[in-house]
C-alpha cells in the first residue's frame, strides 16, 4: 500500500475531529437546541460528502434515517419532538423534483431508443470534430439555450445519450464532456424568467411582499427576458471556463473508452491469438481496386471487409449489406478487419489512403454496436457439411467469418476457412453487429457463446411516437400551469404505451442512485427550514455585513443563497431568503427588486457538491466523485458570483 493510501484514513479521522469540534462550538452559539442539532447534522452531511466516507447516496440515506430516529430519541436529545415528522420523512420520494427526474430519464431513454440521439451526436461531431475544445462549446451552448426554456434537468437528461454517443465515437471520456454540459444546463436556467423554478416563483414572491410595503416602495415584477443579459454572460463564462481550464479541472475516468478495436477484439486476441484490428481506408479513383469484387481480394490478402460506404447514402454493413460479389467503387470507404502487416501490404499494393482512426464507421463499427463474437455449430444444425461460401453467411446472417477454431487449432482468413465444411463443435470467430448476434441467439443452427455484449435494440420506426410524446410533455411544461412532474410523466408513460420503450427498459433507464440521493436529502432541507436554522444563519451573516457598502451586502445575500441551495431545495432557499433580502434592501436604501432577483439567480449557483438534480444525474454516467465537483465546481462557484455581480450592476 502506498503512503498516499495509508494517509487517507488519517485525513478522514483528522477532518472528522475538526468537524466535530466546529459542530460543538456552533452548539454553544445557536439560539435553540433544535438549531444546534440541525447544524450538527449539516456538518455531518458536509463531512460525509466532502471526504467520501461512504457513497454519496448511502450518506444521504443515513442522514434521512437519523432524522427519522430523532422522533424516538427526542427526550434524550433534549427535544420536544423529532426534527422531522416521521409522516413526512419519505415525502422526498414523491416530491415534484424526484418524480420529474425519473420522468426525464425515461423520456431521454425513449428518444435514444429511436436512434434520434445518435443522429444528433453525428451532426455535432460533423460540425465540431473530435476535440474537446470544439465539442464542449457546441454541446454546452446548445444545452444552455434549451435549458433557458425548459427545466435544466430535462435539458441535461435529453442530451445525456447524445454525449454518450459522442464519447463512444470520438474516444473522449464521458467525464470530460458531461460536467461542462451539466454545469451549462444549470447556468442556462438563468437566461429567462422561466428557466428555473426560483425565477418562475420570484414574481409571485414579489407580489406577496408588496402587500406589506407602502405604495412608494412597491416593486415591479420582472419580464420574461429581463434577466437574459446576466444569464447569457453566465453561460458564456461556463463555456470559456471549461475550454480554458477543462484540462486541469476535469477528471479523466475510465467510464467510457474509445471505439477502435473495442473490448471484444482485445479478448479474442488473447484467446485465439488474433492480432486483428479495425481500419478505415479510402479507395482513390485511380486505384486498381476499383471494380474488383470482395471475393477476389479477401482470401489472397488475408483481410476481411466488414463495411463499405459508396457515396453519402450507400452504407453497406450487416445482413443483406455485403456479399462476396459486392464490387468496390471509386471513392469508396472500406471498413477492414485485418492484422496490421497484412493491412499495410494491401494498402501499398492498391495505393489506398489509410485513415488515422475510424471516422466514417465510427458509429456503425463502434464497440457499442459491433464487435467480435464466437459462435458454435451444435449437433443437429442445418449448417453441418456446408461452408460459409455455400451459405453466403455474411449476406444472409450479417456475420463475417474471421477465424475457425477446430480441434484446438485456429484457422484464419487465407486458410480457406470460408470453403471449409462446418463440423459439429466448430467455433466460428466472427465480426458482427450486436443486433445481428441477438437475432442468432434464437436460431437453433447456432449456439452463441458470447453473451457479454450490448443488447441494444434500436426502434427507428417509433421515432414519430417518441417525438409526439416529447412534444406533448414539453408543451405542457411551457404553456400550462400543470405540475412539472405530471407533465413529464405524461411524456414518459406515453413512451411506454406507444412501444417506444417497454416497462422494463423504462425502469432500467432510471438511475436509482440519483433518485435515492435526491429524495433522501429533502428531509434535511425541511429540517433546516422548519427548525429556524436557515433564518438564524441568514440573520447572523447579515449582522456582520450590515454596515458595509450596498454591493457587499448584495454579495452576502448571493453567498447565502448559494450556501442554502447546496443543502436544501432551491425553491425553499428562494422562499426563505427573498423576504429577508427585500427587507434588507429597504433598510440600506437599495432596490428591493434587485436584491430579490439576486436571490433567485444565486440559487442556480449549485456546483460544489452533487445535490443539484443535474449534478446528481451526471454523477454516475460520468464516473464522478464528490472531490471532482468540489475541484471544478469551486472555481465555477466563484466565477458565477463575480460575473453575476458585475452584470447585475451593469444592467440594473
Amino acid at each position: 500500500m502506498t503512503e498516499e493510501k495509508k494517509s487517507l484514513p488519517m485525513k478522514k479521522i483528522i477532518a472528522g475531529v475538526v468537524f466535530t469540534l466546529v459542530a460543538l462550538w456552533l452548539a454553544t452559539v445557536t439560539p435553540s437546541i433544535q438549531v444546534a442539532w440541525v447544524t450538527a447534522l449539516l456538518m455531518l452531511t458536509i463531512y460525509l460528502f466532502a471526504f467520501e466516507v461512504v457513497d454519496v447516496d448511502v450518506a444521504a440515506i443515513s442522514i434521512m434515517v437519523i432524522l427519522g430516529l430523532t422522533t424516538l430519541l427526542a427526550p434524550v436529545m433534549g427535544l420536544e419532538q423529532g426534527l422531522v415528522d416521521t409522516q413526512q420523512i419519505f415525502n422526498g420520494f414523491s416530491s415534484n423534483a424526484v418524480m420529474s427526474i425519473i420522468a426525464v430519464m425515461i423520456i431521454g431513454a425513449g428518444l435514444d431508443k429511436t436512434g434520434l440521439m445518435t443522429k444528433v451526436a453525428a451532426f455535432i461531431l460533423k460540425i465540431g470534430g473530435k476535440t474537446e475544445g470544439r465539442i464542449i462549446p457546441i454541446i454546452s451552448s446548445t444545452v444552455g439555450i434549451i435549458s433557458s426554456f425548459m427545466q435544466n434537468v430535462g435539458a441535461a437528461a435529453l442530451f445525456l445519450p447524445v454525449v454518450s454517443r459522442i464519447s463512444a465515437r470520438s474516444g473522449l471520456p464521458m467525464s470530460r464532456l458531461l460536467m461542462p454540459m451539466g454545469f451549462c444546463a444549470i447556468l442556462g436556467g438563468t437566461v429567462t424568467m422561466v428557466g428555473s423554478s426560483p425565477l418562475i416563483l420570484l414574481n409571485d414572491l414579489i407580489l406577496t411582499s408588496n402587500h406589506a410595503l407602502p405604495a412608494d416602495q412597491q416593486m415591479d415584477t420582472w419580464g420574461l427576458f429581463s434577466v437574459t443579459p446576466v444569464g447569457l454572460a453566465l453561460v458564456f463564462t461556463g463555456i470559456v471556463y471549461f475550454v480554458i481550464m477543462g484540462r486541469f479541472v476535469l477528471p479523466k475516468t475510465d467510464s467510457e473508452k474509445g471505439t477502435k478495436g473495442g473490448d471484444t477484439l482485445d479478448y479474442f486476441k488473447k484467446i485465439y491469438g488474433l492480432d486483428y484490428d479495425l481500419f478505415e481506408l479510402t479507395v482513390p479513383a485511380d486505384s486498381d481496386l476499383v471494380g474488383i469484387n470482395l471475393d477476389d481480394i479477401e482470401h489472397d490478402h488475408r483481410i476481411r471487409i466488414v463495411a463499405i460506404r459508396s457515396g453519402s447514402d450507400d452504407l453497406r454493413v450487416g445482413a443483406g449489406g455485403l456479399s462476396r460479389t459486392t464490387g468496390i467503387a471509386a471513392g469508396s470507404v472500406l471498413g477492414v478487419l485485418a492484422a496490421p502487416k497484412n493491412l499495410l501490404a494491401f494498402t501499398e499494393k492498391y495505393g489506398l489512403e489509410l485513415h488515422s482512426e475510424l471516422d466514417t464507421f465510427a458509429d456503425s463499427l463502434s464497440a457499442g454496436k459491433s464487435g467480435i463474437a464466437d459462435i458454435v455449430i451444435p449437433p443437429g444444425s442445418n449448417l453441418i457439411g456446408k461452408s460459409a461460401c455455400d451459405l453466403w453467411m455474411r449476406k444472409t446472417y450479417g456475420i463475417a467469418l474471421v477465424a475457425l477454431h477446430r480441434d484446438g487449432e485456429t484457422m484464419r482468413e487465407g486458410d480457406d476457412i470460408r470453403t471449409e465444411p462446418f463440423q459439429v463443435g466448430d467455433t466460428m470467430v466472427v465480426h458482427t453487429s450486436w443486433a445481428a448476434l441477438a437475432r442468432l441467439e434464437t436460431d437453433p443452427n447456432f449456439v452463441v457463446v458470447t453473451t457479454e455484449y450490448p443488447h441494444e435494440e434500436v426502434r427507428p420506426h417509433k421515432v414519430g411516437w417518441a417525438g409526439l410524446f416529447f412534444a406533448i410533455a414539453l408543451s405542457m411544461v411551457l404553456f400550462t400551469d400543470l405540475r412539472l412532474s405530471v407533465a413529464l410523466l405524461t411524456g414518459a408513460i406515453g413512451m411506454v404505451l406507444s412501444g417506444v420503450l417497454n416497462i422494463d427498459e423504462a425502469y432500467e433507464a432510471v438511475s436509482w442512485k440519483t433518485v435515492f440521493l435526491l429524495a433522501s436529502l429533502i428531509p434535511l432541507g425541511l429540517a433546516v427550514e422548519t427548525s429556524g436554522t436557515a433564518r438564524w444563519i441568514a440573520e447572523q451573516t447579515l449582522l456582520v455585513v450590515g454596515d458595509m457598502p450596498i454591493w457587499v451586502i448584495q454579495l452576502s445575500v448571493a453567498v447565502l443563497a448559494t450556501f442554502f441551495t447546496l443543502v436544501m431545495s432551491n425553491v425553499g432557499a428562494t422562499v426563505l431568503l427573498v423576504p429577508l433580502a427585500v427587507n434588507i434592501a429597504i433598510g440600506v436604501g437599495a432596490n428591493p427588486a434587485i436584491f430579490a432577483l439576486t436571490v433567485a439567480i444565486a440559487t442556480s449557483n449549485s456546483f460544489l457538491i452533487p445535490t443539484h438534480q443535474v449534478n446528481a444525474l451526471i454523477m454516475g454516467p460520468g464516473g464522478y466523485r464528490v472531490p471532482d465537483f468540489m475541484k471544478a465546481g469551486g472555481i465555477m462557484t466563484i466565477l458565477f458570483l463575480v460575473v453575476m455581480m458585475l452584470m447585475m450592476n451593469l444592467v440594473f
